[in-house]
């Protein structure tokens, strides 16, 4: 038989109101309280009821998680942690891309007859305005979560990434290895994304505050966050007469292209330069040399999205959130040698 709230609640020496005040994502929770319940939930192999929880609310049991592009990694990787967040509360995820296009954008969150199928979205725009999700939430008034380092103006719940510090700590610890000719791959000074504007900051800081000489000409743009880009970008910087120690690249993926140019052109990682991305994706574990990166805690992300998105679902009038999820330094081969 299937594990049921009031089992969990014996095994966990709770009340059922705690244990459903868990499940779901209510916030007025003690963290220890909530690891408790959690790993009995894990252990009974618990998982809500939502044909029972339909008949009882009139909701689908159903939500959307809209991204920029399922095919990159960090996505995808953030789309499995919401997936397992979102079942352990009984819901399923409905999954939808924007292609990095703003009037795709523009259709999946004005699109008011997608709204019936789910109960609440989770939505991590690019190029979106504040007046753009704003529309959204006056027309159609379906629960909101934004995801991503987006600067919006607190109307939203919006669990979001300090790519500021990220950076930072990232290129800290390429001059702490003695670096010292330091450039960054992933601007895009043609557009105006949070993202590429955050990590240039924290780079531009990180030189700042050790030192350094702040030189556009050592920062490359790219287009994409792909490996293609990561390739061409690095391949320039090893052709010039002048070639760089380490490269700060704006994502994993941009770094993994980065690695496979160094070593077309004859240099070595980390022993002529040393790169460091930031996502911590799989493939940059697995890769030769391992990637050093800057760790994003995508359960974290998922677990806070799905809490505050239930949270909204549950009492629309409450103040929105902003949550900062943590990150981490991870050293590999690819700047220790």
């Amino acid at each position: 038989m299937p594990a049921t709230l009031r089992d969990v609640a014996d095994r966990a020496g709770v009340s059922v109101r705690t244990v459903s005040n868990v499940v779901s994502g209510y916030t007025h929770v003690s963290e220890q309280m909530r690891e408790r319940v959690m790993r009995v939930i894990e252990e009974l192999d618990y998982r809500a009821n939502p044909v029972a929880r339909t008949l009882r609310t009139g909701r689908t049991g159903a939500l959307a998680l809209v991204v920029p592009e399922i095919d990159v990694p960090y996505f995808s990787e953030l789309a499995r942690d919401v997936i397992d967040a979102a079942a352990v509360q009984g819901y399923r995820v409905m999954i939808d891309q924007t292609g990095n296009d703003h009037q795709r954008e523009r259709e999946l969150l004005l699109g008011e007859d997608r709204t019936m199928l789910f109960d609440g979205m989770l939505f991590s725009p690019l190029v979106t305005s504040s007046e753009l999700l704003e529309m959204k939430h006056s027309r159609s008034g379906v629960p909101l979560v934004l995801l991503g380092e987006h600067e919006f103006d607190g109307r939203f719940d919006h669990v979001a990434i300090d790519n500021v510090a990220a950076a930072r700590e990232a290129v800290a610890h390429l001059i702490a290895t003695g670096r010292r000719r330091i450039a960054a791959i992933g601007a895009q000074p043609e557009e105006e994304y949070a993202t590429p504007r955050q990590r240039t900051a924290g780079y531009e800081a990180a030189l700042t505050e050790a030192g350094l000489p702040v030189d556009s000409a050592w920062m490359l743009p790219a287009p994409h966050y792909s490996r293609a880009d990561g390739y061409r970008a690095a391949m320039e910087l090893c052709e010039r007469p002048t070639k760089p120690d380490a490269i700060f690249c704006f994502s994993d993926l941009l770094a993994v292209g980065a690695v496979r140019a160094i070593f077309d052109a004859g240099l070595s990682v980390p022993e002529d330069i040393a790169v460091i991305g930031i996502d911590d994706i799989e493939e940059g574990r697995y890769a030769r040399p391992s990637l050093s990166t800057v760790s994003l805690d995508t359960p974290f992300i998922a677990r806070e999205a799905i809490g505050r998105l239930l949270a909204r679902i549950d009492d629309p009038e409450e103040a929105a959130q902003r949550i900062v999820a943590p990150h981490r330094l991870v050293v590999r081969e690819s700047t220790s040698a």
